[in-house]
């Protein structure tokens, strides 16, 4: 199945699509360190983003008419800065605002599927109507908003659309709040997506059941003690009665820190023959608001920064107090990025992106169970028409 990707940033939604079985046939992306990434690894041959064509610019400067019909899937994360907690919150108000460039996209590819993520931010009370208004636009990307429109004027438009009976583009759309812990990736790291199915296909949906949970990590450091024992550590277990020891979980332990990157050596600052891009990054400290993530704990989510400066979420804090920034392999780890794909840039540009990325495994979970469910409705749609063919002719003889 043929997608493509709004918004690159450093691969890890187009990434996890490519994983799911969707080949990518554009990504657009205007941060040049971002296409640099991709182009770097093309070079390099990594099979994941072979025969892209990586589109360094603006999404709204692309003509997408080319595609119209001929591509199964959408992806994308729009910029965050205008819904993220960190920032001013100006949501329509911020130019950084790509929401309207991703409906017009859909409008013009009308892809089978489409796969929007953002931060959750978007889903704070103060901008529960612009979420709204978006999933609303999303669902009838044909109803384009008028020259001088208000996105609010635009909003009460498509409200009344959207309860009328139109023979327009629609989208079935459903929005879900994850945390990508709970899918296995080692981070606390929540995100919205909205998944939608053009309306013409026969595809029930919903968001893929967790996985991975709290519960059980903690029953395998307090109960059983099986989380020490990888490690061949001493652990805090509660003296319980041995069926409880024994109970067995219905999902599997958090991953943690110590998951990821026990099995990396201990970084310098002249790097590893072994692994790319893992080099010490001196200067971490601990303050508040900047305590790092602890080891034996999933960490906490990765962060762009500001200014290039990354956040206190973007440190490892071991057990005795110490903390040291992570490498950006390190980083990738907790991003779920590929062992052999290169972070291009400075260290600060590399994490900057990783902290914008989509983590690869939850990207691929989701883009899989679409994936899945295009299949069906395909499967469905050939055995309707052919059960359709059969009754013709059983009519005509």
């Amino acid at each position: 199945m043929r997608s493509v990707e709004l918004f690159a940033g450093g691969g890890g939604l187009a990434l996890g699509t490519h994983l799911a079985g969707f080949t990518t046939e554009v990504v657009a992306e205007w941060n040049r360190w971002c296409c640099d990434t991709l182009r770097v690894n093309q070079a390099a041959g990594h099979p994941l983003v072979q025969g892209v064509d990586v589109r360094e610019g603006d999404v709204r400067e692309i003509d997408w008419s080319t595609y119209e019909d001929a591509v199964d899937l959408v992806s994308g994360g729009p910029p965050c800065q205008p819904f993220s907690g960190g920032g001013k919150g100006m949501a329509a108000g911020d130019p950084r605002d790509m929401f309207p460039a991703a409906a017009e996209v859909v409008r013009q590819v009308r892809p089978r599927a489409f796969i929007i993520e953002n931060v959750r931010g978007l889903t704070r009370p103060r901008f529960a109507d612009y979420f709204a208004y978006v999933r609303l636009r999303l669902a009838h990307p044909e109803v384009a908003p008028f020259d001088r429109e208000t996105w609010a004027e635009h909003f009460q438009r498509l409200q009344a659309e959207h309860t009328s009976i139109r023979d327009d583009l629609q989208y079935r759309v459903v929005t879900t709040l994850v945390n990508a812990a709970d899918y296995g990736v080692p981070q606390q790291r929540w995100r919205v997506f909205m998944v939608g199915f053009r309306s013409d296909l026969d595809a029930e949906w919903s968001f893929p059941e967790p996985t991975h949970s709290e519960e059980a990590l903690r029953h395998t450091k307090q109960v059983t003690g099986a989380y020490w024992d990888r490690y061949r550590m001493k652990g805090n277990r509660l003296a319980l009665k041995a069926e409880l020891v024994d109970f067995p979980m219905s999902t599997k332990p958090w991953r943690t820190v110590r998951d990821a990157i026990s099995d990396l050596p201990e970084p310098t600052e002249s790097g590893s023959r072994l692994f790319l891009n893992h080099v010490l990054q001196k200067g971490a400290r601990s303050y508040p608001g900047h305590t790092g993530s602890p080891i034996d704990e999933p960490a906490k989510a990765l962060k762009a920064g500001v200014h290039g400066v990354p956040g206190g979420e973007n440190m490892l804090a071991w057990p005795d107090g110490s903390v040291r920034y992570f490498t950006v392999r390190e980083a990738a780890r907790l991003q779920t990025f590929p062992d052999r794909y290169c972070l291009h840039g400075p260290w600060s540009e590399a994490m900057r992106q990783l902290g914008n990325a989509v983590p690869v495994m939850l990207a691929q979970i989701v883009a899989s169970s679409v994936h899945e469910h295009l299949e069906l409705a395909e499967l469905r749609k050939r055995g309707a028409s052919a059960w359709q063919r059969a009754e013709r002719e059983r009519a005509t003889a």
